[in-house]
């Protein structure tokens, strides 16, 4: 063999192997959506993050960027009376609801969060003006309230309706047996945009945990753990039991698993098996995550059976359903064996 045949050779060995190190090409059993040549691309939690989805495209064909996408739609969801975001949200153990939410722009890599902020009709909003409007992050509790009002944002304390929460009180009481986390009893809307241009943006709203206890905070508005967006790679967001998935600041796992090559629902699945394998709850976990990636394809997985989520493009707009993990998932992989 001469030397430019040799070269030849381990060029094109070096790139086969890279080719099979990053997944590209393997078979998987994961299903892959890809759309690429439909951005642009909206995901959301639930059956009833599908009016958020629309209203979002609407907002990017009317001339809004991805952030602006994104809050709307949120936006639509917190003033739906919906019973686990904004201010019609299932109460703490005090009966006031405390809400909590995220917004992160893939451009700039920024984002901004509220936790246990009371009496705002549009947390999402607040969290986008401590993005734009403050050298921080995250604000919190009275801290955030006081500067909503001074952003000029519309409150309404009486959220704290007393006959809403002594029928909540005793909607809880017949059901103290039922643990199962569900849309009726928890929830958050979590939704991501990816634009004509590739761009990314995500945000996250909830009441938390129904019944927690004052000032408790969950995923939600903890960058990384409920969203985490890199405008290189992907986004990705969840929803289900807080607890469970900040601990492992999951969002930002899933989101690392498609930089390494996984497809969106095979990066969100891996998450939750990783976790599972070193949770002392294994795949009762109550967690389910949403995934979208540069090129357009997307998907979801949980812990949760069945769990549904939305999609839309300027084709379509439907719910479907994310990859169910099972207890057999748990002890995969690794070396115990």
């Amino acid at each position: 063999m001469n030397n430019s045949s040799r070269r030849n050779f381990l060029l094109h060995t070096s790139m086969a192997a890279a080719t099979t190190s990053l997944g590209i090409g393997c078979s998987t059993t994961y299903h892959t959506n890809q759309i690429t040549n439909h951005r642009p691309v909206i995901i959301s939690t639930w059956s009833f993050g599908k009016p958020a989805n629309e209203l979002a495209l609407q907002t990017l064909q009317d001339g809004g960027s991805a952030l602006d996408a994104v809050e709307q739609g949120i936006r639509l969801v917190e003033s739906s009376g919906n019973s686990s975001v904004g201010l019609s949200g299932n109460p703490n153990a005090a009966g006031v609801p405390q809400l909590d939410a995220c917004i992160m722009n893939g451009p700039g890599h920024r984002a901004g969060s509220v936790a246990g902020i009371e009496g705002v009709v549009h947390p999402i909003t607040a969290a986008r003006l401590v993005m734009e409007k403050t050298p921080h992050v995250m604000l919190v509790g009275r801290g955030a309230r006081w500067f909503s009002e001074q952003q000029g944002l519309k409150t309404n304390d009486n959220a704290e309706d007393k006959k809403r929460y002594e029928a909540w009180l005793k909607k809880q009481k017949q059901n103290s047996l039922n643990k199962e986390i569900n849309s009726d009893n928890h929830d958050t809307v979590t939704l991501i945009v990816i634009d004509k241009n590739g761009d990314i943006a995500g945000g996250c709203s909830t009441s938390g945990l129904s019944g927690k206890i004052p000032g408790r905070v969950g995923d939600s508005p903890i960058i990384g753990s409920g969203l985490y967006v890199d405008n290189e790679v992907g986004a990705a967001g969840a929803t289900g039991l807080g607890e469970n998935v900040m601990r492992y600041c999951a969002s930002y796992q899933v989101v690392e698993n498609m930089r390494q090559g996984m497809s969106p629902t095979k990066a969100c699945a891996e998450a939750i098996k990783r976790i599972a394998r070193i949770d002392p709850l294994g795949m009762n976990l109550g967690i389910n995550f949403i995934a979208i990636n540069k090129r357009g394809e997307f998907g979801a997985a949980g812990t949760q059976a069945n769990f549904p989520y939305s999609i839309t493009t300027k084709d379509f707009s439907e719910v479907r359903k994310g990859q169910a993990m099972s207890a057999s998932h748990q002890k995969e992989g690794g070396n115990e064996r």
